[in-house]
């Protein structure tokens, strides 16, 4: 009996194998034939190379890529989502690539030259993981930055196995690039009555299966928690451990670990469509829900810096891939990173009393990752005129905030001078205490004020990672509510706004930018010599280096006594008005000229106003609430507030 159930598996395997086979040597109706298709795909620039353990993404493009025929990898609206064209223009497929990191690896070899070569292998594990990896499995030296510019496995970048073909027992406990894979099998989000592994084992020689961990953070741990030795000024390790970045064990203490929401939950959106997940074999039943390979997150420099530079480095991706990963790293910034409020708290004769709450929607702290990062508020307060009141925040010609102090900006509750700015951001700390941009030499952070997320505690097994520093005690709304309770994931910055007996009204807006490379991370890597600390400087200074905006809000304050200078020469009835309608009749006065009304967050409104013998008749927006009516009567300027309840 078993001998006969092996035989019947035997034969239904081969099938299904023969059937694959005559379907791709088939005749085909249309203008090209499958030998012709198969060219086609063949001049795609992802190249094939076929390693000891791991091939390139170019292997797998020629089923999971596009489609020439528009059958696989099309969605519900008819659009391609194959996922090689969404992840050939991701930071993720460039990491190798990448010219800040090829250059930050080089100086940190240059600082500490006995180490280059463990330092470059413990980089390349997550910048280069295929290469690096592979050589580690065959039992192979140490892999460097020399290794890599021979290495078409390596400069694939975080390509498909790197994540697909890890480990499912082991993922989420090796951190730091020590990546575990499982050798000739590779896992996915379908189970394995969905699918057809037999075709992918015979033709590609891996084995497809399910894997949890596929879609669970875990798959992102082993690069996104990594742990650096520490160095001391004369190259000596000391034994102590810093944490470069924490981002798995930031969402570990968070409220998203808790609730099910995944790291790919944001960065691989998922459909409900059904695809089909490889190209020439309509056969196969489609699969839902699907993940999206978009693979971004924040940062939009680095993407518009490499789209310019696509073929100097040798970017196997074209510039309508890198605009739509850019487009999409700009919706995650400004729709699903921070929400931004802005309040007047007071208001009198010599300052203007605002809170900015700011809080992080993101499942690890903002910024994350690389602790070059940083998030700051730009905060400016104007007269109606236009005037500039106050100012903080503001960039200088050199892309560097004005105000931030040498050697590093401290954390503010309470800002009260355009001197002082708010910096989110980790300044690494070395063995003197000292501010540090080496890593190797990094100790502990002298500052970490990055915004924690929602549900992040201190009393979490995992603060030892992701600990806050350099928030004073008397911030007591830095990730707490007015209970003193954790977890808010949000901070309260107040700003006292010295307006020296300004008494007309004031419009304040407040942004918050975020800015990868700011300028004072470079300045010792590039006191160094070297052509890929040159490369990138080049490349930098050609770049646009704007910053990338997050959150704004804005807040309109009408003049102090406001009613006073109106009370004689206008009239606003009713008010408050229940249906919105006010007419706005002149006393004394001969001329009304409306100039704009305003929402109590400053935005103007649209209104169509009626001309009346003496005055004008407007309908306020349905939302109710405070709104501040501009006018000029008989040339002067004059502002009313109307109540809608």
């Amino acid at each position: 009996m078993q001998k006969k159930t092996i035989v019947l598996a035997t034969a239904a395997l081969l099938v299904l194998l023969l059937s694959a086979w005559d379907f791709a040597m088939r005749p085909m109706l249309g203008p090209h034939g499958r030998l012709e298709l198969s060219l086609l795909r063949s001049a795609d620039s992802l190249p094939v190379i076929i390693g000891t353990y791991f091939t390139t993404a170019g292997r797998c493009a020629g089923c999971h890529g596009r489609d020439l025929q528009g059958i696989a990898s099309i969605d519900g609206q008819g659009r391609d989502v194959n996922v090689v064209d969404d992840w050939r223009s991701t930071m993720m497929a460039n990491s190798a690539r990448d010219p800040f990191f090829r250059a930050k690896v080089r100086h940190e070899s240059l600082v500490n030259p006995a180490h280059a070569d463990s330092l470059q292998n413990k980089c390349l594990g997550c910048h280069a993981p295929l290469g690096m990896h592979e050589e580690r499995l065959l039992g192979h030296d140490l892999f460097t930055l020399a290794h890599l510019d021979t290495s078409r496995l390596g400069m694939d970048g975080v390509s498909c196995l790197s994540c697909h073909m890890q480990s499912e027992a082991t993922a989420g406990s090796f951190f730091s690039g020590e990546l575990q894979f499982d050798s000739a099998r590779v896992y996915g989000p379908y189970s394995d009555d969905q699918i057809n592994p037999a075709i992918m084992q015979f033709f590609v020689r891996f084995t497809p299966g399910f894997g949890s961990h596929i879609v669970n953070s875990k798959v992102c741990a082993g690069c996104h928690t990594l742990i650096t030795e520490t160095a001391d000024l004369e190259g000596n390790l000391t034994g102590d451990r810093f944490v470069e970045q924490a981002t798995y064990h930031e969402w570990l203490n968070s409220v998203y670990s808790a609730n099910g929401t995944q790291c790919n939950t944001c960065h691989m959106p998922r459909i409900n469509d059904g695809i089909l997940l490889a190209a020439e074999y309509p056969f196969l039943n489609p699969q839902s829900p699907f993940g999206l390979h978009h693979l971004v997150g924040g940062n939009e420099h680095m993407l518009r810096l490499l789209k310019q530079n696509k073929d100097a480095l040798d970017i196997p991706a074209t510039e309508l891939q890198f605009d739509s990963t850019i487009t999409r790293t700009q919706r995650m910034l400004r729709h699903h990173t921070l929400d931004a409020s802005l309040s007047l708290l007071d208001r009198t004769s010599d300052t203007a009393y605002f809170a900015l709450r700011l809080e992080n929607k993101a499942g690890h702290r903002f910024p994350s990752g690389y602790p070059s990062r940083r998030a700051f508020v730009e905060f400016i307060v104007l007269s109606l005129e236009g005037d500039t009141v106050f100012k903080s925040g503001v960039l200088n010609s050199a892309d560097e905030v004005e105000g931030h102090d040498a050697p590093y900006e401290p954390h503010h509750d309470v800002i009260t001078s355009g001197g002082q700015v708010q910096i989110y951001e980790m300044v690494m700390g070395d063995v003197n205490g000292d501010v540090t941009t080496v890593l190797e030499r990094a100790k502990d952070p002298i500052k970490d004020n990055r915004l924690a997320p929602v549900g992040f505690t201190s009393t979490h097994f995992a603060y030892d990672t992701t600990r806050v520093a350099g928030v004073p005690a008397s911030d007591i709304d830095f990730n707490r509510n007015a209970f003193g309770e954790e977890g808010t994931g949000a901070d309260i910055v107040r700003y006292h706004v010295p307006i020296s007996g300004v008494n007309e009204g004031l419009h304040a807006f407040a942004r918050v930018w975020y800015q990868p490379v700011p300028p004072a991370w470079n300045e010792e890597m590039f006191s160094h010599d070297h052509p890929e600390i040159n490369s990138f400087r080049d490349m930098l200074e050609a770049s646009d280096r704007s910053p990338s905006l997050v959150a704004t809000d804005s807040l309109f304050l009408g003049p102090a006594g406001i009613e006073a200078p109106a009370r004689d020469r206008v009239r606003v009835a009713p008010n408050p008005t229940s249906d919105g309608w006010v007419t706005i009749t002149a006393v004394g006065a001969k001329r009304i000229m409306l100039v704009a009304i305003h929402d109590a967050r400053g935005a103007q409104v649209l209104v169509a106003p009626q001309r009346l013998t003496d005055g004008v008749r407007v309908r306020l927006p349905d939302a109710s609430g405070t709104y501040f009516i501009r006018m000029r009567i008989d040339g002067d300027e004059v502002i009313k507030r109307v109540l809608r309840p």
